[in-house]
């Protein structure tokens, strides 16, 4: 993947980081997320929260059903963008069974397969593109926008300084030239303050990718799970910035130096995401995912498995309690306050 990116910068001079981190993740040789091996996974480089327990995707059957019964929908599509390999969809409809019509849109060769089994070939796609254009239901996504390619700007002296890559050495190295247009426009929108040499993820793709899901949602609910925040609360990581790689379940290198390798990733804006939801007339609510899962009843459910758990330890059923510890502790990781219960969801709902 290095070389597709030298040779690219040979054709072109230096390239926006968007266009790097596009060829770094998703170029069909060589790209991350396009090779055969799956990366969310426990034998891969990072887990999300449908893979950390099952209870996620079962609890918002819960979501999808009064998201159905307010749009007046007796069978909802319910569609996971970037399914990977169907960890979310695969409890869902465990719970809703024939009471939903799934859709998993997804990149990567291998899960596209593995979800095949799940929902059926002709409802596996790889864009949103190759989605009805009229959808009724539900559109989950879960840590898929930070993973959309983006600008990077630094504040110099009062001013907004694009950050490009260009050919330093045998590798890769950043170029500053002025700000585009449209990335100075989002950043006076949305970095909020920023200090001298401080760095902001410029997330347009983001924005398009929301506005493109809400244009084919007719009636029904676009729900979004990521790590981030609102611009005010992401101010204090604007000294350094919040763009990172990932690689066996730890921080991985600079982004430069392994493309292909390695997953590219930021917090989450989520004032920009709002707000692009809002300008297709949506409704917006955000939320913390451990208030969202607890008011859908996920903590009933964990009060449940300690008391299952208590009477299998006074029974001697020793493997099956077990079993129940270890979905017991699971759904209370959804929930921790420092962990992937901070992160943030945004639902946009339209009405028919």
């Amino acid at each position: 993947m290095l070389q597709h990116v030298i040779d690219r910068i040979r054709e072109e001079g230096a390239i926006p980081f968007e266009v790097f981190m596009e060829l770094a993740l998703y170029h069909p040789d060589g790209g991350y997320f396009m090779g055969e091996r799956l990366r969310s996974v426990q034998g891969g480089d990072f887990l999300t929260s449908p893979e950390v327990s099952p209870l996620f995707g079962e609890t918002l059957a819960e979501l999808v059903m009064r998201e159905a019964a307010e749009a007046g929908l007796s069978r909802p599509m319910v569609v996971d963008a970037g399914a990977g390999s169907g960890s979310l969809l695969r409890p869902l409809l465990a719970v809703l069974g024939e009471r939903a019509d799934p859709w998993a849109v997804e990149v990567s060769p291998p899960a596209r397969r593995a979800l095949a089994e799940l929902v059926g070939t002709q409802r596996v796609v790889e864009s949103l593109e190759g989605l009805p254009q009229r959808i009724a239901g539900v559109i989950f996504a879960n840590e898929l926008l930070d993973n959309l390619p983006m600008a990077l700007a630094r504040r110099r002296a009062g001013l907004w300084r694009e950050l490009w890559v260009d050919e330093s050495g045998d590798g890769l190295g950043w170029a500053e030239t002025p700000a585009r247009p449209e990335v100075e426009e989002w950043l006076g929108r949305f970095a909020g303050p920023t200090p001298e040499g401080g760095m902001v993820e410029c997330q347009l793709a983001a924005a398009g990718w929301v506005g493109a899901a809400l244009d084919r949602l007719a009636a029904g609910a676009l729900v979004l799970f990521d790590y981030g925040d609102t611009a005010q609360g992401l101010e204090g990581r604007r000294p350094e910035g919040t763009l990172r790689t990932y690689r066996a379940h730890h921080l991985g290198p600079d982004p430069l130096s392994e493309p292909g390798r390695t997953d590219i990733t930021a917090d989450l804006n989520f004032t920009a995401v709002a707000e692009a939801a809002r300008a297709t007339g949506a409704t917006v609510s955000l939320h913390r995912q451990d208030d969202l899962l607890e008011e859908l009843g996920l903590a009933e459910r964990i009060g449940g498995l300690r008391a299952q758990e208590a009477e299998l330890a006074r029974s001697g059923d020793e493997l099956r309690r077990l079993e129940i510890r270890s979905l017991r502790i699971g759904a209370e990781t959804l929930l921790h306050p420092r962990g992937l219960g901070d992160f943030r969801v945004l639902i946009a709902r339209r009405k028919i």
